[in-house]
Parts: structure tokens; C-alpha cells; sequence
């Protein structure tokens, strides 16, 4: 989306006071993370002295480490105390954080615990804690100075936001910590100043079946002044629509003359970037953000496709495997100043919420190191590779963004599954698609997934050359299909996104029972 340059609205006072702001914060905060690898060593360091006298701390020898301050040998030597480790891998620690122990994975008991679903571990409670919470709720307003400081452009300020994301109500743990999502823990924390412009309401936030919400939020804010949403692209796209809907308005520029930002992460943008275009009536500002409920990574600090700025100060000691390395008994952990360009990396945090090599799960490219800024491309366990071709999500995003532009369609979601055993010929992959607005050529359309996912991924090409595969296969699906598919799982909206491809066909075969 693009980033305008003409004369700058009016924000009120709020947007006269965020613009000197927003230039002395970027140039505070581009200063802190000019050197990575320093600022890293520092947060190491400091992380480990804190929780020197936790039970993790001490069973894993953070005395001695913490004696290292200084010596290049750290970081070293914390990769060989504290092993790589999934949830399942903490989950006795933090199951004793969660009865009400104190002092286990961080000094004294946690402000929060962050309620997440896992694919293996069923729900995962990731902690919160006084010190880990200004990364989360200080990222996010830096990222919008940025924004103001870069464009100049601070009207949204004076507007109503809306933040789609999960019901802010919280419930006790055994131990009586407050619990709940992430984006609902969030909630607690927005700034008195913003109150009176944030929407949708309390009690709206808190309905907790989906379809209800945002029924509701669209007739809540079908007459506001809104000038930001934020949420995660497809949930978004879904909420204009209904909008569009509910107001009979041919564009959401009608509804909202003054909607001038979206803040986004979580997913690619591009493949809704067309459809984005249409239902609001033209383009829009954008911000991207790299935030997780283990912590806030990174998130946009220029123009779009500049890459995102990495938390090199804030709390967050992160690492990196290379992704071909993944899984290897010898695979490395690089530290962010050991890190290379164009790389593909499994990225494991260590933070002071007591997260401790901790795998995320996710996987970014760095498009630069000093300041370091880097691209999130996927899902170490998000892929295809049924044939050793390990085709990511940035590849496939990049190949329908490529096929939805040259063909003129518009795509609601999508999916990519192999199809190991078809009733005839070579195996291939599927593309199940559901359009908002199909190709004529469906043929043609399949053809430049194809030759763009060629383009991007060698192995997938020698796949196709060999004549071990044959080319892509599209399966366009009836409308409704992955909101029915992500219904049926539980996953439907807040901050639950469409898996872009898998190495099996569950998914895929959830969609296809729909049609």
C-alpha cells in the first residue's frame, strides 16, 4: 500500500504534539539498534542476571553465565546450557508459574499468562510479566510514530481507531494470574488518551463468537469518524465486506471519508492487496507489524518493502537457525550480529517474560543488518516438501500476488496442498483458491502460478523440468469455504490465521467437503 506525500490533515491537538514526538522517538530508536550485536550482548546479559535466582536460573547455571558479562564466550555458552526447546520442552516450569510458584521462569509470578492454541501441546499459556509488557504495548506506538515521523502525516490521531482482536475479558488461573489472548491482555493497556477514540466498546469486544462480533462492530461503527483499523488482513477484509453490506456504500471511503491507515501483521498483505484496493475505493497508508504473543519482533519503520525493524533493544534476546539447519542436531544458533542477507532463518527468542530459547515457529530474511531489519517469509512447519522442493509461504504469496495482478482476479484466501497420489498422471500441487473475482482464463491463471513459484524456488523447477511433477493444479472453491474450514477447527477470527500451505491434505480435504 502506498505511502502518501501531500499536505498532511489535521489531527487535532493529539497530532500537533505527535509529530515532534514522532521524529525525536525514531531518531532514538533507530540509534538503539544501530549495532545489533551489542545491544544483543547487553540484553543477554541482562537477562541472564535477572533470572539468575529462578529455578529455570538455577538449573541451568545463569550464575556462572552471568560472571561471563562482557566476554565474547557468552552467548556461547548460553547456547550450550539452555538447549533449543519448543512448548512442550518448558511446559513443566511453566505449569508451575500457572498453579501460582513464583520465581520459576522469571522473578516473582507473572503479570499475565497469554492463552495460545498449539498444534501438539493443545492450549499453551505464555507468560507476561511487568517487564516483558512496555515491548508489546511500546512497540506498537513506535511503530505508528514512525509512520507520522516519516509521512508527516498524524490525522489519524484525531479520529476513531479500531482494533480487531480478541475478547479482552480475562479469567484467574489456578494460580490467580489473570489469563486471556493477547490482543484482549493489550486492551488493558491503551493509553488514556486513545480511550475515548478506540473502537469497537467494551462490551462488543468481549462477545466471544465471531460472526456475532463483527456484526455487531459493524453496526457500532457504521456512523464513526474512523480513521485506523488494525487487524489481521483476511478478518479485516471480512469486516468490510459486512460493512459494505450493512451500509449499502459502494467503497468504505463512502462509510469512512477520513480512513487513512492499516495496521496490519501476521500474514503477507500483497495476495489482498486488490481486493483491499477495491472494497475500499482506492489505496490507504499501511503499517506492518511483526508482533507474537512471546513478543513484539519487530515492525515497519520506513516504506513499504524496506523490511521491518528488528527489537534489537527491548528486552528480546533473539536467534537464529538457518532454516536448511532446522532440525539437525548440529544445527546453529546465530546471534543477530552473526546473521546473513538473504538467508532464510527459524527464528527462538529468549525475553523477560522468561521465554528461554524458545522455537516461535516462524521464519524471516533479513534485507538488512545494520540497523537489522527482516521480512517474515513463513512457518518453519508451514511448507511443502512431499518431493524435497520445500516450497515457503513468501513463494507462494509471491506467485498468487503474481497471478491475481496479471489475470486481473481478486482472491478471498487460499491454500496449497501436494497431491502425492492422483487416480492419473504425475503428482502435483493443488492451489485451492476462493475468488472474489475469478479469471476468465482458469487455465492461463495456473500456468503463471506456476511459472512464478519456478522462478522463486529452484527445486520446485527441477521437479517440474525432471518430469517428477506436473504443473500446479487450481481448484477454485464456492464462496464460504475456508470461513466454514476455519470455523470447524476453532480458529475463526481474532488472530487466527489461514495456514498458506501444508505437507499433507487435511486442510485441504475440509475445504473440498465444503464444495
Amino acid at each position: 500500500m502506498s505511502q502518501r506525500n501531500d499536505t498532511p490533515g489535521s489531527g487535532g491537538w493529539k497530532g500537533r504534539v505527535a509529530g515532534p514526538w514522532a521524529r525525536q522517538v525514531r531518531r532514538d530508536d533507530l540509534a538503539r539498534n544501530a549495532d545489533p550485536g551489542v545491544a544483543q550482548a547487553e540484553v543477554l546479559q541482562a537477562l541472564i542476571k535477572r533470572a539468575s535466582g529462578t529455578v529455570f536460573g538455577r538449573d541451568h547455571g545463569f550464575d556462572a553465565l552471568a560472571r561471563m558479562a562482557g566476554s565474547a564466550e557468552q552467548a556461547a555458552a548460553f547456547r550450550e546450557a539452555v538447549p533449543l526447546r519448543e512448548y512442550e520442552g518448558l511446559k513443566a516450569y511453566v505449569e508451575r508459574a500457572v498453579a501460582g510458584e513464583a520465581d520459576v521462569l522469571w522473578p516473582g509470578l507473572p503479570r499475565y499468562f497469554c492463552k495460545t492454541s498449539g498444534t501438539t501441546s493443545g492450549a499453551k499459556y505464555i507468560p507476561l510479566t511487568a517487564e516483558s509488557l512496555p515491548n508489546h504495548i511500546g512497540s506498537a506506538r513506535r511503530a505508528l510514530l514512525h509512520h507520522v515521523a516519516n509521512t508527516g502525516h498524524a490525522e489519524f490521531v484525531g479520529g476513531k481507531m479500531i482494533f480487531l482482536q480478541g475478547s479482552p475479558a480475562l479469567s484467574p488461573t489456578p494460580g490467580g494470574v489473570p489469563l486471556g489472548r493477547l490482543s484482549g491482555i493489550v486492551a488493558h493497556h491503551i493509553p488514556s488518551y486513545l480511550q475515548r477514540n478506540r473502537l469497537p466498546s467494551w462490551e462488543t469486544n468481549c462477545i466471544e463468537d465471531w460472526e456475532t462480533k463483527v456484526d455487531a462492530i459493524v453496526r457500532e461503527t457504521a456512523g464513526e469518524d474512523l480513521r485506523l483499523i488494525s487487524g489481521i488482513p483476511s478478518w479485516v477484509q471480512m469486516y468490510f465486506e459486512r460493512l459494505l453490506e450493512h451500509t449499502g456504500a459502494a467503497n468504505v471511503r463512502e462509510v469512512f471519508p477520513k480512513f487513512s491507515l492499516f495496521v496490519f501483521g501476521g500474514v503477507a498483505f500483497a495476495p489482498y492487496a486488490d481486493r483491499f484496493k477495491e472494497l475500499i475505493g482506492g489505496e490507504v497508508d499501511s503499517v506492518e507489524t511483526y508482533p507474537a504473543s512471546e513478543g513484539f519482533i519487530a515492525y515497519q519503520d520506513g516504506a513499504p518493502g524496506e523490511g521491518l525493524l528488528v527489537n534489537a533493544h527491548d528486552g528480546l534476546y533473539l536467534e537464529f537457525i538457518p532454516a536448511e539447519e532446522y532440525g539437525r542436531a548440529d544445527a546453529r544458533r546465530l546471534g543477530l550480529g552473526e546473521v546473513e542477507l538473504g538467508v532464510n532463518y527459524a527464528v527462538v527468542v529468549s525475553s523477560n517474560a522468561g521465554l528461554w530459547a524458545y522455537d516461535l515457529g516462524d521464519t524471516v530474511r533479513f534485507v538488512s543488518l545494520a540497523p537489522a531489519r527482516l521480512l517474515v517469509t513463513g512457518r518453519i512447519k508451514h511448507f511443502t516438501s512431499a518431493f524435497g522442493e520445500h516450497v515457503i509461504a513468501e513463494e507462494v504469496e509471491f506467485a498468487m500476488a503474481r497471478a491475481l495482478s496479471a489475470h486481473g482476479a481478486r482472491a478471498v484466501e487460499f491454500h496449497v496442498a501436494p497431491q502425492v497420489s492422483p487416480e492419473s498422471g504425475l503428482p502435483y500441487h493443488e492451489w485451492l483458491v476462493e475468488f472474489a473475482e475469478a479469471p476468465h482464463d482458469a487455465a492461463g491463471f495456473a500456468a503463471t502460478l506456476d511459472a512464478a513459484l519456478q522462478e522463486r524456488n529452484p527445486y520446485y523447477r527441477d521437479l517440474i523440468s525432471g518430469a517428477v511433477l506436473r504443473s500446479a493444479v487450481l481448484t477454485p472453491l464456492s464462496s464460504g469455504a475456508f470461513h466454514a474450514a476455519m470455523a470447524r477447527r476453532g480458529k475463526l477470527g481474532g488472530q487466527n490465521k489461514v495456514p498458506r500451505l501444508a505437507n499433507d491434505r487435511a486442510l485441504a480435504q475440509q475445504l473440498l467437503e465444503h464444495d
